[in-house]
């Protein structure tokens, strides 16, 4: 306890004096409160595509509205709305040189009850040969605007095999990809799919702290609303609500306290964006479709925000930002805390991979300085995904003190004084 109100103090006094009433903005009380209601069993564990989930969004836009947020793009919400659909096969034919090809051998993305295509239907035609980067290759086909065929070298069948389920769950306005496994370059080729299709509406939630003399730079706080929603099938201690308290409860309170914070400064030279998303259990969707409104040359970073409830591995007032060696931003926010007693630290389980597997992950790719600020202990995390996920179970007094840190070590960045370097994107092919 000592040691924490220490490290607060440390942090308040160290602020320059007109930050130092915002940044007792960011109190306990009010953390605790924000999180209580996110974790809370009313929400039904916010599971996408369920009630829970939508009375989550409403509760943040809610305090998106009181805080004097404006909403994205002048909008007459602060939920942005899409949609996605869930597609299932009904019958599907692919001749390739005129022969039927085996459907384990092909893959059809597509938002369309019906498909009619062939090598007169004015696809874009891509080739993964052999040797070529599978993933890399395969989610820059995905990404196109065009409608587009892919045809991919049997060399990457095992492969190939893992993405057949990229067919089931995509955006409402995502064009067709056609991807089929051959030996070569086919001359023709030919698809008649029949599929049935469920639409179903998602919402990030998103608001927006203009820039000051930089509006058309971008810095942006996130973290993931969504959970695991209810298992009435598996109880556990007469419990099925997965509430979700750290995981991402605490990062979307985070976000939300540093709203009010730099709303109250409002000296803010960028324009900075705040943003729940959607779907991130699912597959990371709300983040990608949000990611997809920018010009990524005009985002200057991204602070995303993931499981800081709990005490990281080196202990209280301390955290750790994914890709740390990626860009400088780590050393510009480590910078900043100097003398403050609190620690950025890069992230320590590096075999994870977890640079590319939140939310900051397809900004990143695009070059961005995107990176995830966590505490969770990855390998040894007791109620990661598991009912007792609870805010009995977070340390609300450390979890301040990493949103206050995240506030001061960002100053540079949101006035637009330091700018972190860019993800090496060619390392990415």
């Amino acid at each position: 306890m000592k040691t924490i109100f220490s490290a607060f103090f440390l942090l308040v006094f160290s602020a320059a004096p007109y930050a130092q009433k915002a940044l007792k903005l960011i109190s306990i009380k009010e953390t605790e409160r924000i999180e209580r209601v996110l974790s809370s069993d009313e929400m039904q564990g916010r599971r996408t595509f369920t009630p829970g989930i939508e009375k989550a969004a409403n509760f943040i836009a809610a305090e998106f509205e009181k805080t004097g947020l404006q909403k994205w793009k002048n909008g007459n919400s602060f939920l942005q709305s899409f949609s996605m659909v869930r597609s299932k096969a009904i019958s599907q034919t692919i001749l390739v040189n005129g022969a039927v090809l085996d459907a384990k051998k092909a893959i059809v993305v597509s938002p369309s009850a019906q498909v009619l295509a062939d090598n007169n239907a004015g696809y874009e035609v891509v080739s993964i040969g052999a040797g070529m980067n599978f993933v890399a290759e395969t989610r820059k086909a995905l990404g196109t605007k065009k409608n587009t065929v892919v045809f991919v070298d049997t060399s990457h069948a095992n492969m190939f095999g893992r993405f057949a389920q990229m067919r089931s769950q995509l955006y409402s306005t995502q064009p067709n990809v056609i991807m089929v496994l051959v030996d070569k370059t086919p001359s023709t080729f030919s698809v008649d799919l029949k599929q049935e299709i469920t639409e179903m509406p998602l919402a990030n939630v998103v608001g927006v702290i203009p820039g000051k003399s930089r509006p058309n730079e971008y810095v942006i706080f996130s973290g993931h609303y969504d959970h695991l929603g209810i298992n009435s099938k598996k109880m556990e201690n007469n419990d099925s609500i997965y509430n979700g308290a750290n995981d991402d409860a605490a990062g979307t309170t985070a976000m939300i306290m540093l709203a009010k914070y730099f709303k109250k400064l409002n000296n803010n030279e960028r324009t900075l964006v705040f943003a729940a998303f959607t779907a991130e259990e699912i597959g990371g969707f709300g983040a990608t479709y949000f990611s997809k409104q920018f010009d990524p040359v005009e985002v200057m970073a991204m602070f995303n925000i993931e499981m800081i409830g709990t005490e990281s591995k080196w202990g209280k007032n301390s955290a750790y930002i994914t890709g740390f060696e990626k860009t400088t931003m780590g050393e510009i926010l480590q910078n900043n805390l100097k003398g403050t007693g609190f620690t950025f630290h890069p992230d320590p389980y590096p075999t994870q991979q977890l640079f590319y597997r939140s939310d900051n992950a397809t900004l990143a790719r695009l070059g961005v300085p995107a990176h995830t600020i966590s505490t969770s202990k990855m390998d040894s995390e007791p109620n990661y995904h598991k009912v007792s996920d609870e805010i009995g179970t977070l340390d609300m007094q450390n979890m301040a003190a990493i949103i206050r840190a995240i506030a001061l070590s960002s100053k540079g960045i949101v006035s637009g004084k330091e700018t972190p370097t860019r993800v090496d994107v060619s390392a990415l092919r």
